[in-house]
């Protein structure tokens, strides 16, 4: 069987190249090769282009932006970038459901396509201290002045296939997200007390308690421990502001301290940033999570 051809340009990786090979190496489940080239006659032959080539055209699988007047911008004015177009393209088909491709388009695409087209997104709160971004991440698997002994085409191939390992685990993560949310709903709607929302299982909640402006605190199980914890709501899932914190009192205590100060016999643990607390039983956390509220 044929290869199919990815054709990227040679020197310096960047996420926007690697995530896009990776992405068409998910999409196509095929023998894939990827060249690393500028030369215009070996693009001219592959099946699909990123990155190079001076050219956007979906029907041919031209994926560069690098030519003038670009490849186009998104309504909120993050340009595309080549992991962009080819997700435009192929997102849904890679993901098998528009909700995720659109839920790893904001959370991973366009962070990235905003970073490789000069465009900022954050402003640092400690001047000189910067996220850890994907940007970073993969700069850092590019060889250094010291380093040219190294074969670059082989630390591109262990970039992407990182990058597909990201991309895959949180397209599994967005289908769990989008399956458990519905539980959520439900716990809220059936709430008798909106301010306490009581659930059965660790879902990922955040962002759908934050679509409702009642919810203080969330009670859940930790399997893992076999204990149930209290968790405040936040007051924007990006911060880390709670809409109400745990009563000053509890902060930082342990067993015999938290079951003195608020009398629930299974209290064994506050944090001292007062945003979560625990109990050994699901009695235990709606009484604490009860008086937490009343405070």
């Amino acid at each position: 069987m044929k290869n199919i051809k990815i054709a990227t340009h040679n020197k310096h990786f960047h996420p926007d190249d690697v995530f896009a090979a990776a992405a068409l190496s998910i999409l196509l489940r095929e023998p894939l090769e990827i060249i690393r080239t500028r030369n215009p006659l070996i693009i001219k032959e592959a099946d699909y282009v990123v990155d190079v080539g001076g050219e956007y055209d979906e029907e041919k699988n031209r994926f560069d932006h690098h030519q003038k007047g670009g490849a186009g911008i998104r309504e909120n004015g993050i340009p595309y970038a080549s992991f962009g177009l080819v997700w435009k393209k192929y997102g849904v088909s890679i993901c098998g459901s528009e909700e995720i491709a659109r839920i790893i388009d904001r959370k991973i695409v366009e962070p990235i396509d905003a970073e490789d087209s000069g465009v900022d997104i954050i402003k640092p709160v400690f001047e000189g201290i910067y996220p850890y971004s994907c940007f970073r991440v993969i700069s850092s698997l590019n060889p250094t002045w010291k380093e040219r002994d190294k074969d670059r085409n082989e630390l591109f191939g262990k970039a992407a296939q990182f990058a597909k390992e990201l991309i895959l685990r949180e397209i599994e993560i967005g289908h769990h997200f989008v399956e458990g949310r519905e539980f959520v709903e439900r716990a809220y709607h059936s709430a008798e007390d909106k301010r306490l929302i009581i659930l059965d299982n660790e879902y990922s909640w955040k962002e759908v308690m934050n679509n409702y402006k009642e919810p203080l605190f969330v009670i859940e199980p930790n399997f893992e421990a076999g204990t149930w914890e209290i968790i405040a709501v936040r007051s924007d899932m990006h911060s880390f502001k709670n809409r109400k914190d745990m009563p000053a009192s509890w902060g930082g205590k342990g067993e015999e301290e938290l079951i003195l100060e608020t009398g629930v016999q299974d209290a064994f643990f506050c944090h001292r940033n007062l945003f979560i607390a625990a109990a050994r039983s699901k009695e235990g956390a709606i009484r604490l999570a009860k008086m937490a509220i009343e405070k």
